[in-house]
């Protein structure tokens, strides 16, 4: 009796994993030394996959479900086995659990600016970031292609490659697009979905999928940022020529209404007075009332002939005080009206005697 229960205890009868983690992706089952019984109970979980593996060579892979193994179940581990009329004694193998669950709120992120040309700003850099999720799709391609033979894996051992073809994937769905800077936000949606069936073809061989790809945000640089917030400013104040004057004419209402007396308060509410008279004058667009200008003195002394009876007459007389003939103005001519040269006897257009 000690004999066969020794016997039972080298014997594997229930095989099975329950995930205590949230990231842990492939974990092999530890045989501890033992083998597995023919008619063991193997249970997968939802969400798990079960795979044998002879020799290092990959065998029968299993779903969700409760299993108790023979060889009518196990076709390729038989074949491997030579087992070809069947066999009921216990074998030795391994037997890994991949997660075939989704893996949530995975960060990704533009770690270097990512170059684009703009229509309106020209050459710029972005940065991005977001969350995705995936999971396991092909079991036996991610233990050929990824796993290989560790005991156990997690997803980082897969991020860095996910995050790189992401963002390698977004980069070009940005610049192929042609979308201009601003207008980004508003295709977060459709950037997402580029760039996850632009990765899911390169994660395939490797036995991964996307399932959900989001772009929270896109920046631009500091710089940018802030001659945009200039710019929203100043339309959002829309006319600055009536804002300066409405600013002016507040200052000046406040330096009317400061305590000051004397001499010194009156000068400052007639300025105000008289500067808010020229400022609203302008805004109905009235020139403001300007000083005249003295008129420039008649040269002492200054004569010139008349065109008719050639007496002397004072320059810039209309008419000659001794015929009363029409003085033709200086620089043209008084018959044909063309510009001549000042003191010219005869017009050059007409060659009449001036």
């Amino acid at each position: 009796m000690g004999i066969l229960n020794m016997i039972k205890g080298q014997l594997i009868d229930v095989i099975e994993w329950s995930d205590n983690s949230s990231k842990t992706m492939v974990h092999k089952y530890d045989m501890n030394g033992k083998e597995i019984m023919m008619g063991a109970q193997l249970t997968v979980r939802e969400s798990q996959a079960a795979v044998f593996v002879n020799e290092g060579q990959l065998a029968d892979v299993f779903g969700p479900g409760r299993y108790e193994l023979q060889t009518s179940n196990m076709p390729i581990l038989t074949a491997l086995k030579s087992w070809k009329y069947g066999f009921n004694s216990p074998f030795k193998a391994d037997v890994y659990f991949v997660n075939t669950k989704q893996f949530l709120d995975m960060k990704w992120g533009t770690s270097n600016p990512v170059m684009m040309r703009d229509a309106e700003f020209g050459m710029i850099r972005l940065r991005a970031f977001g969350i995705y999720s995936f999971k396991v799709a092909d079991p036996a391609a991610f233990l050929k292609e990824v796993f290989g033979t560790s005991a156990m894996m997690t997803v980082d051992g897969v991020e860095g490659q996910i995050k790189r073809q992401i963002v390698s994937s977004l980069s070009d769905a940005i610049a192929e697009s042609k979308i201009p800077a601003l207008d980004l936000a508003a295709n977060y949606d459709e950037l997402g979905t580029y760039a996850m069936n632009a990765v899911n073809p390169k994660l395939a061989p490797l036995g991964l999928t996307l399932c959900s790809f989001v772009v929270e945000n896109i920046s631009l640089p500091e710089e940018v940022e802030k001659t945009m917030d200039k710019r929203t400013s100043m339309g959002v104040l829309g006319n600055l020529d009536q804002y300066a004057k409405y600013q002016a004419a507040e200052a000046m209402r406040e330096a009317a209404n400061n305590d000051g007396s004397g001499m010194a308060g009156m000068g400052v509410g007639m300025g105000a007075g008289a500067a808010m008279g020229q400022m609203f004058a302008q805004s109905f667009g009235q020139p403001s009332a300007a000083p005249a200008a003295p008129a420039a003195p008649a040269a002492q002394g200054a004569v010139t002939t008349c065109s008719a009876c050639g007496a002397q007459i004072a320059a810039g007389a209309k008419f000659c005080p001794e015929c009363g003939a029409k003085q033709a103005p200086a620089g043209f001519c008084k018959e044909c009206g063309a510009q001549i040269t000042p003191g010219a006897k005869f017009c050059p257009e007409c060659g009449a005697k001036q």
